[in-house]
């Protein structure tokens, strides 16, 4: 069986060497972006498992990206989209949410362990089967 693909979206070096690092020591086939423009061409192709989304980023935050996407969706279907983030309590969080975000992590009370367990558990349930999965966020 094929490791699963997951994007990681993430700004901040140290977090995404961090989390890329941990993930692949735990068997997944990772692809990192820098920023939200390099990022949302990524997802527009499609063919992720998962998206790990970072909110604050340069050129694109992590809403404009759901934003694009709700309006042009990708080639090819995309597993579900969790964000990371640092903003707890923010509407930020729960405008995502609403644009069909599976969930929320804040980086800053997540181990890397906790963050395998967690995309783990993403991908683990039926609603993480690629087939059901939707490919763009709701409204």
């Amino acid at each position: 069986m094929e490791p699963k693909r997951i994007l990681l979206v993430e700004d901040d070096t140290f977090t995404r060497e961090l989390y890329e690092e941990v993930l692949k020591d735990a068997g997944f086939n990772i692809e990192t972006a820098v920023d939200g423009e390099d990022g949302l061409s990524k997802i527009k192709i499609g063919g992720f498992d998962l998206i790990l989304l970072d909110v604050m980023m340069p050129k694109k935050d992590g809403l404009e990206v759901l934003r694009d996407l709700k309006n042009n969706p990708p080639v090819s279907q995309n597993g579900q989209i969790v964000l990371l983030t640092n903003l707890t309590h923010d509407p930020v969080i729960n405008m995502a949410l609403s644009m069909g975000v599976k969930d929320h992590l804040i980086k800053s009370d997540i181990t890397p362990g906790e963050l395998v367990e967690k995309v783990k558990e993403y991908l683990g349930g039926k609603s993480q089967d690629k087939n059901q999965a939707p490919t763009h966020p709701e409204s």
